[in-house]
């Protein structure tokens, strides 16, 4: 594939193309998954549950990050790599820089962040630092512990306009992506309708410009609990390779996700 570069990704929402979003923690699967014609390759923090076997996200250290976010760089056939920023590695500014700086130099194209419009001079600050940003609203996983679970956000007026006026605020401050998690598919099709910038959804209907799905879910092999809105590929296809490549294109031709894996 040809390299993937925000810009390639701007062109797709500008010309309302979709374009698909996998996690990946190692080498041979991040080759696998770039060869498919996946655009974007997420190094997620996700790896705490999927890979090390944790029961949220909160435990993953930098070191971590760095380590999977390396191997993944070395697999990578042309897909753009976005990593997760890892509990508390944003807390201030200097540490947001170290950190987010170390995941770029380890091949990172773009960092992820969660949070609302209280990360704006975060994502202000990164940008003026020639970092990219991808912003991430609704159900914030490191937050599970305030959230009191994994729950769909914004099902009520007020908690719905909260997270519009949260895009907003944080397109303005500079982020270059947004990820949608868990909320109400009319309200994710309003934000993507609202921004300029492109989104990307999980569990949040099939109204975004992408979509994203962590890999272990998305072959069925990660618990014996399947969210509402995951879709086991690999028991369609009866192939790893197959089932990746079935994912990108239910993506793009929009029959994934379908009214049955939203809320």
């Amino acid at each position: 594939m040809d390299k993937i570069t925000l810009s390639a990704i701007n062109k797709l929402k500008a010309e309302s193309k979709k374009f698909s979003v996998l996690t990946a923690y190692d080498s041979t699967f991040a080759q696998i998954i770039s060869e498919a014609g996946v655009e974007i390759l997420l190094v997620g923090d996700s790896l705490g549950m999927v890979v090390q076997g944790r029961d949220s996200t909160v435990p993953v250290t930098m070191n971590d990050m760095i380590y999977h976010t390396r191997a993944v760089a070395k697999g990578n056939r042309g897909s753009l790599i976005m990593a997760d920023m890892p509990f508390m590695s944003y807390a201030t500014e200097e540490d947001t820089l170290t950190n987010a700086a170390q995941l770029m130099q380890a091949g990172a194209h773009i960092v992820k962040l969660e949070g609302g419009d209280w990360l704006n001079k975060t994502v202000s600050r990164l940008t003026q630092s020639g970092i990219p940003v991808c912003a991430h609203i609704g159900l914030t996983p490191q937050s599970v512990n305030k959230l009191g679970g994994y729950r769909v956000q914004g099902r009520d007026q007020q908690d719905a306009q909260n997270l519009v006026e949260d895009a907003l605020a944080l397109e303005r401050a500079g982020a270059d992506i947004l990820l949608m998690e868990c909320i109400p598919g009319a309200l994710a099709t309003q934000i993507t309708q609202q921004l300029s910038i492109p989104t990307i959804g999980i569990g949040a209907g099939s109204g975004t410009d992408a979509q994203v799905l962590v890999l272990h879910d998305m072959l069925g092999i990660a618990t014996d609990y399947s969210p509402r809105f995951v879709k086991n590929f690999l028991v369609e296809t009866g192939n790893i390779q197959e089932a990746i490549a079935a994912y990108d294109r239910a993506v793009k031709t929009g029959t994934f996700p379908g009214p049955e894996h939203c809320y």
